[in-house]
């Protein structure tokens, strides 16, 4: 999986990022502009919540978007 170099404005490391994809505590399909991105909320090497965002959803996947997890997203993490 690519991580785009926009992605590391935010100071995350690729393998907290690749870590918080594959041991992810939710994913979240959403549409923009047309595309089909993935949301990802998980958790880095040492346990701080992160936001990820994938594209496209299919093969070959790309990360355009990592940095700490924003309070509107916990709301998802309680939902079953």
């Amino acid at each position: 999986m690519a991580i785009t170099d926009a992605v590391r404005k935010h100071g995350l490391g690729d393998s907290d990022i690749l870590h918080a994809i594959r041991n992810p505590f939710r994913y979240i399909e959403q549409e923009y502009d047309g595309e089909l991105r993935i949301l990802v909320l998980g958790a880095d090497c040492t346990g701080r919540l992160l936001e990820i965002v994938v594209v496209p959803a299919h093969d070959p996947q790309r990360v355009i978007h990592a940095d700490r997890m924003r309070p509107r997203f916990y709301d998802y993490l309680s939902k079953g």
